[in-house]
């Protein structure tokens, strides 16, 4: 459910946030040059004026909307904390590998952090304005659940490390090493073909069905734990396998998740009737729109 946030959060942000700023930074009678061509100025007004006229009404939909959500807001006394879009944040940068990656993916549109946290905040207000509107009922949560039990329960995975090896004499070669007493990790660094994980060891992290190759996946989830595994060929050649860890599939019990089962729930209503609502509210206020009336 949190690909709905994100593709929703990114589609209403990039342009419009990335866009505003200089649509609001030029009056149309500027004419400071931001850029020449062989001397030929190009004006800030220019500039203005063909961002106006490609996605002015884009950015300006989205100002009003955004305005709408507020004043609506203020009306029903709803109201965010920085705590919540603080959590929220911590979503969408763990979607990107962490901030860093998130921080530089949105400099590429001129965006900050408080850019975003703007638009999520006007999300989260979003979300609480029409949760009495889409009426979601505690039948509805449960048959949610009952259909995407395998989403809130937790899969099978073995954690694991292996040195890969292109032939299988370097593989046996590895193996009586290992039986001698000699370290995995060590053996990993000086042996390994796979450049990923060389320098750690060998190190996979943790892995659940389908991910890995079938032969390595079918022999490293029926390893006991703290156990190496003789060569095993894939297309890649060949590895030794040590599993270091595994967690058991749990089957998820609605007690247990009932909560998040709600807010996916009601995601997943917002986005379907977020449309419908946002037009029955746009009648309720009286706005003037210079770039369209």
């Amino acid at each position: 459910m949190k690909e709905i946030r994100m593709t929703k959060i990114i589609k209403v942000i990039v342009l419009p946030l990335a866009l505003s700023a200089m649509l609001v930074g030029c009056s149309s009678g500027d004419s400071s040059m931001i850029a020449s061509v062989n001397g030929e100025k190009i004006t800030e007004a220019e500039l203005n004026e063909t961002l106006t006229a490609q996605y002015g009404v884009e950015v300006l939909d989205t100002l009003i909307t955004d305005k709408i959500i507020e004043l609506e807001a203020e009306k029903l006394d709803v109201s965010v904390t920085e705590e919540e879009i603080e959590a929220e944040y911590e979503v969408y940068t763990g979607q990107y590998g962490g901030e860093e990656a998130f921080l530089e993916a949105i400099s590429s549109y001129n965006m900050d952090v408080e850019d975003v946290k703007e638009d999520i905040k006007i999300y989260l207000l979003t979300l609480k304005l029409m949760e009495d509107y889409v009426g979601i009922t505690d039948e509805e949560v449960k048959t949610f659940f009952d259909e995407n039990n395998a989403a809130y329960g937790q899969a099978a995975q073995v954690e694991a490390s292996h040195i890969l090896v292109e032939d299988e004499k370097t593989a046996q070669e590895v193996t009586e090493k290992l039986d001698a007493g000699e370290d995995f990790a060590e053996l990993a660094k000086e042996y390994s073909t796979d450049t990923a994980t060389q320098e750690d060891g060998g190190n996979l992290g943790y892995f659940g069905k389908g991910e890995m190759e079938e032969a390595f996946e079918n022999t490293a989830f029926a390893m006991e734990i703290d156990t190496i595994s003789e060569p095993i060929e894939t297309d890649y050649g060949f590895h030794v396998i040590k599993v270091t860890d595994k967690i058991e599939e749990k089957e998820a019990v609605f007690e247990d998740v009932k909560d998040t089962v709600y807010q996916d729930l009601l995601n997943s209503k917002v986005n379907e009737q977020y449309s419908t609502w946002l037009a029955e509210k746009t009648e309720e206020y009286d706005i003037e729109n210079k770039l369209t009336d």
